[in-house]
């Protein structure tokens, strides 16, 4: 009887349902993190819209030219072999008489000079002339041409070669008698002396040909003294005119700026040096080079075919902005004469044809926003006009058809938050920015905010 109660009471166990335990914090931070799930997702497919702000600024544009200098050369041949030794001093002028090079048909003073038997004492001027050079080369000197470096090495040679010739002249009757066997040279003109050649004495500014530019191609013969020569071999060249010329390969988005000047100020990037030359186009097919004329300082480049220089140039000044920034638009041109204010305003707008419910012609003025003007139109917004609307002439019957069309160059303002076009007056640009006329009627100011790519918005789009 008593085990019979026991299973009554089992038997009368109720099993109460699990109670769940509700985390409020989890289910808050399961909400937060769904909203910024939406809002990133929403801001992914929103448009992106970036401002940037005018300033006042100027273009850095790249106007350092290495072009080809072109002279009035003529090589002057020797009437004698032997060993040729030179008295003038490369790049000096020379009067017509005066002493350049004599001819030993012995080669005793060759034999001398090379034996060092003779010793030549160079004078106080020609050590600093030496060392004028020397700290001109090193100021000047650029590791990408570093082919000047041979180049300057023979010049020192050379130089050096031809002052101890000079002081060996003076004694030329005391050494051992060879005066007799030595020709002497002197210039058949004035001019300046050079001793090298290279292939340009002839070339114009019209016969340069594009491959002739090519540097790394470029060869130049050195004609160095105390070395033996043949009959009729070219001894040296003489500059016979301070005129001379330098020709400049140009971009072809530069050619109608250039065609426009008739003067340019240079600067010579190895001395420093600034004066003025006269510029003229010449086009060759596709390419198209500027032939830069000049009256001086030929001769402190006369050694030099190749030759590095800037065309100085005022930076223009003005708004600077991005290129992404610019938008071509268009609009409706509106005659000036059909320009009216409001009835109880002083707003401009204009007179449009309305029909009434009843088909009587009306006119209801609309007030439109002006983009731009020129001496016979307005520019407005084609979104608030249709093309054949009708503009009624104030006090007049006539009245004009909209059609006409017209294209401005500009940049969306979003000063107001919506792409407010704002037109534009570029006065140079770059490969990313162009200098706009500042203080303009409808054009911008500084401190003002544009879009700073146009692609992304369309007129009259609001910025968020």
């Amino acid at each position: 009887m008593a085990t019979k109660k026991r299973k009554n009471k089992q038997n009368d166990i109720i099993i109460m349902p699990r109670k769940i335990n509700l985390n409020i914090g989890l289910i808050i931070f399961g909400i937060i993190f769904v909203y910024l799930i939406i809002l990133a997702v929403l801001y992914a497919k929103e448009k992106h819209i970036i401002g940037y702000e005018v300033t006042t600024g100027s273009l850095t544009v790249s106007n350092v030219y290495e072009g080809i200098a072109i002279r009035q050369e003529t090589s002057v041949s020797s009437n004698n072999s032997g060993y040729v030794n030179y008295f003038a001093r490369e790049g000096s002028h020379v009067a017509c008489g005066d002493l350049v090079y004599t001819v030993d048909q012995s080669g005793s003073i060759a034999d001398m000079i090379s034996s060092g038997d003779e010793h030549v004492m160079l004078s106080d001027d020609d050590l600093s002339q030496i060392r004028a050079d020397i700290i001109t080369f090193d100021h000047n000197f650029s590791e990408k041409n570093f082919s000047k470096a041979y180049d300057f090495k023979y010049a020192l040679q050379g130089m050096a070669l031809k002052m101890s010739n000079y002081n060996m002249l003076s004694n030329l009757d005391a050494i051992n008698g060879v005066a007799g066997s030595v020709q002497f040279y002197n210039a058949p003109q004035s001019g300046t002396v050079v001793y090298y050649q290279d292939g340009y004495e002839t070339a114009t500014a019209e016969t340069l040909a594009a491959e002739q530019f090519d540097r790394s191609k470029y060869e130049k013969t050195l004609l160095a003294g105390n070395e033996l020569i043949g009959d009729k071999d070219c001894v040296y060249k003489l500059i016979t005119s301070e005129d001379w010329e330098i020709v400049i390969p140009i971009p072809k988005d530069r050619v109608a700026e250039f065609e426009e000047k008739e003067y340019v100020e240079v600067k010579f990037l190895k001395n420093q040096f600034q004066t003025w030359a006269s510029i003229h186009v010449i086009q060759k097919g596709e390419d198209a080079y500027a032939r830069l004329s000049f009256n001086n300082y030929m001769s402190s480049f006369a050694t030099d075919r190749f030759i590095d220089l800037e065309i100085l140039e005022n930076a223009e000044t003005g708004l600077k902005i991005p290129n992404s920034a610019i938008v071509n638009s268009e609009f409706f041109l509106i005659p000036k004469e059909y320009l009216t204010k409001g009835s109880n305003s002083s707003k401009n707008g204009f007179l449009l044809e309305t029909y009434k419910e009843d088909g009587t012609v009306s006119t209801a003025f609309k007030e439109l926003t002006i983009y731009s003007e020129d001496e016979s139109d307005y520019y407005v917004d084609t979104a608030s006009l249709r093309v054949g609307d009708y503009i009624c002439m104030p006090d007049s019957d006539e009245k004009y058809a909209v059609s006409k069309t017209g294209s401005l160059t500009g940049v969306y303002n979003i000063n107001k938050g919506y792409a407010d076009f704002t037109e534009i007056t570029v006065l140079s640009s770059n490969d990313e920015y162009s200098i706009v006329k500042s203080n303009t009627r409808y054009g911008l100011a500084e401190y003002d905010h544009i879009v700073l790519d146009a692609t992304s918005v369309k007129a009259n789009d609001l910025v968020r």
